[in-house]
């Protein structure tokens, strides 16, 4: 439904972060024909009882626009028969809004909207929306040209969304680049829980209030409030520290929901950035839950929907029962990458002049059997095209195969590209003193579809393997710091039992324990025996032959989201800092071939881990 948001500006000198002045700036344009009441003898009609509206819901959209794999060079594909891309998805809206009236449908995210593709890292680094890049790209970013306007803020707008609730990733790039994001958006980014370092206000629209046009009855006021993931000041410390503050989201909900209410909202929906099991992957790192959608609908009482995002999961209904009221709370999370569309279907009562829901329900629908939306293509093929363009690009190449197939429990050269590029560079960054300790590095197998190829290897072989756009750390551990780091790397594995084969297919992830998440380690030689129990795993830790000691000193290459406690690694996030970078380690492996011009798994390919199972080795060199 078309907007009139109020900027950020506006919003803090005029509420002073009260939420008042939202509710009036957030309203439902309408056309003239709404405007002007019923028509003809409409307006002698009894005015309607009952009344119906949608909201429909995306999350964790990681820029993908198109069905497409930057990556493979190709149409995406995964086992299920998944397609992404919000292209498809407008099809779905368009379709929603056709069936159900223009008037009777919102539009809402649920945050991770910049972050996640080539697309992405092109208009934040390459050609970037801050017009500060290279000026490689073809774009309107450098050189005194007009900085060009992100890919995702075009197809958002031109789907109109209503109001996106902010993810962790969107803070990846700065808050330069977020708020320059915010900027070109035409709905409100919310997050009541992103909290200016300073003054403790909100550093963004805490939520919006919507307005449903019932003709001949009062409007139908829905109130969206916005929360992130407290994560954030964990995982971009870099890019938050000492400027935002991120609280917890039963916190801040118990906070902004009475105040919707009190501004009289018929229906009240949230919007968060965060998983519904009450797990945290930082362990307790942080005082609030990293995935507490669920214990916000418990609590807070009020709520009446919540759209959920973060983990890349589809749940189609989930119903909670608030402790306070009884009454059950519907949530949805539809997956993610634009994979599924969440429908919430809200059903209300006129009662004495007041809305009130008499039922929700939610279900997901998937896009892959609609075709992209005519109209988002035509506005972003030319962008699509030139990320395609840059990300093969070659940048040298490759003496024989590299896979990551098989890196999740063997140790292969791929990786070991990773650690060489990581303790390359951090070699030449250390103090005198830093340089005469030990050197390691550790890394985890991010795609296990990751293939650099013998021959050329373009930019995309190499983004393909490292995915993410984390940034060097160097970090002091002891002996026995890493031995526990270790330890708690390897419970990634399924305790497998002396004389039981060994099956891959079902060996790896135990306890939740995601690829990203399972860190390996090079500058050490260790084993991992899957036939104990966790915590009993890592045997025979050596240093160049020599058992490590509890009191050794290491500095050990790590990414920033591991360094800050990203997926609760032990000791890590206290240590001391040896070196730390903006540079993306996925740049600093593009800029390796590149300087080298061939990649040789002879430079830096060596076997220093292996799993075994009561000491002999699971898979024999």
């Amino acid at each position: 439904m078309p907007i009139s948001p109020m900027n950020r500006r506006q919003f803090m000198h005029k509420s002073a972060v009260t939420g008042a002045a939202v509710a009036a700036a957030g309203t439902v344009a309408t056309t003239p024909a709404q405007a002007a009441g019923p028509v003809g003898g409409a307006a002698h009609r009894k005015p309607p009882r009952t009344w119906s509206f949608s909201i429909l819901g995306t999350t964790d959209l990681h820029s993908h626009v198109f069905d497409w794999d930057y990556y493979t060079d190709a149409a995406y594909t995964d086992k299920a028969g998944n397609s992404v891309g919000v292209a498809r998805v407008a099809t779905l809206i368009k379709q929603q809004r056709a069936e159900k009236g223009e008037d009777r449908v919102l539009l809402v995210d649920a945050g991770d909207i910049i972050q996640g593709t080539s697309l992405a890292y092109y208009y934040a680094r390459v050609d970037p929306i801050l017009g500060t890049g290279t000026g490689t790209g073809t774009g309107t970013g450098t050189k005194g040209r007009r900085a060009p306007e992100h890919p995702m803020a075009i197809a958002m707008n031109a789907m109109r969304y209503d109001a996106a609730a902010l993810g962790n990733h969107e803070f990846n790039y700065g808050i330069d680049t977020l708020r320059k994001f915010e900027s070109q958006c035409r709905f409100p980014l919310l997050g009541a829980n992103a909290l200016d370092a300073k003054t403790l206000r909100p550093a963004f629209q805490p939520y919006t209030v919507k307005r449903i046009r019932v003709p001949g009855a009062p409007d139908i006021k829905v109130g969206i409030l916005g929360l992130t993931n407290p994560g954030i000041a964990l995982w971009d410390k870099d890019n938050v520290a000492g400027k935002m503050t991120f609280t917890g989201l039963v916190e801040q909900a118990k906070k902004y929901v009475p105040r919707m209410r009190a501004l009289g909202c018929d229906v009240v929906f949230l919007t968060d950035h965060s998983g519904l099991d009450g797990s945290s992957s930082y362990g307790n790192e942080l005082p609030y839950v990293e995935n507490a959608s669920n214990l916000v609908a418990e609590q807070v009482p009020g709520i009446d929907a919540i759209l959920v995002g973060h983990t890349h999961t589809e749940v189609s209904s989930y119903t909670v029962t608030n402790k306070a009221t009884g009454k059950d709370v519907v949530l949805s999370e539809p997956y993610c990458y634009g994979m599924r569309l969440t429908v919430f279907d809200f059903d209300l009562e006129l009662e004495r002049g007041q809305w009130k829901v008499t039922g929700t329900k939610a279900k997901t629908l998937d896009p892959k059997g609609v075709e992209e939306d005519e109209h988002i293509t035509r506005l972003l093929k030319a962008d699509h095209e030139l990320v395609v363009k840059y990300v093969n690009t070659a940048v040298g190449t490759c003496t024989a195969d590299l896979s990551a197939a098989e890196a999740c429990w063997k140790d292969v050269p791929v990786m070991d590209f990773i650690h060489q590029v990581q303790m390359a560079t951090l070699a030449t960054g250390l103090s005198s003193a830093d340089a005469a300790l030990p050197l390691l590095s550790v890394a985890a197998p991010f795609s296990r579809s990751a293939d650099i190829p013998k021959g050329d290897v373009t930019i995309r072989d190499v983004a393909g393997l490292y995915i993410y756009d984390n940034t060097l750390y160097g970090k002091k551990l002891t002996g026995a710091q890493l031995r526990d780091y270790l330890e708690f790397a390897a419970k990634y594995y399924h305790q497998v039992p002396v004389g039981t084969a060994v099956d891959t297919a079902t060996l790896t992830n135990a306890n939740s324990f995601w690829d990203y998440m399972y860190d390996t380690a090079a500058g050490v030689e260790y084993e991992i025996d899957i036939a104990q129990a966790e915590g009993s795993r890592i045997k025979n830790l050596a240093y160049k032959g020599t058992p490590v000691t509890d009191d050794q000193v290491f500095v050990v290459a790590v990414n920033n989201y591991r360094a800050n406690g990203g997926s609760g690694y032990p000791h890590i996030a206290a240590a001391d800092i040896a070196y730390s970078s903006t540079n993306e380690i996925r740049q600093l492996m593009i800029d390796y071939v590149t300087t080298k011009g061939t990649l040789d798994p002879a430079d830096f390919a060596a076997t220093n881990w292996k799993l075994t199972q009561g000491g002999t080795a699971v898979f024999p060199a």
